[in-house]
């Protein structure tokens, strides 16, 4: 996961950008958006991210950093 990656998905593409390179990627299609990463499944995990922290963002009218904190907070906690 690359936190530079996320912020320029989560500042460039809308939610509805973003749930449909998820779906492109699920499917195992090239998105319509560029998103950076090594291989399909680090792809993923950007789109998936980008879109739980702008759902965070818009839902608790809070910027990115505090968005981000929340995201890898609950990330940290489903690895425990």
């Amino acid at each position: 996961m690359k936190v530079p990656a996320i912020k320029k998905l989560v500042e460039n593409y809308d939610l509805v950008s973003l749930g449909l390179a998820e779906e492109a990627i699920m499917e195992e299609k090239t998105p319509a958006i560029e998103i950076e990463g090594e291989d399909e499944g680090e792809q993923l995990t950007h789109v998936l991210a980008a879109i739980w922290i702008k759902g965070e963002m818009e839902k608790n009218n809070i910027e990115f950093i505090p968005a981000l904190r929340n995201y890898t907070s609950r990330v940290r906690t489903s690895i425990s």
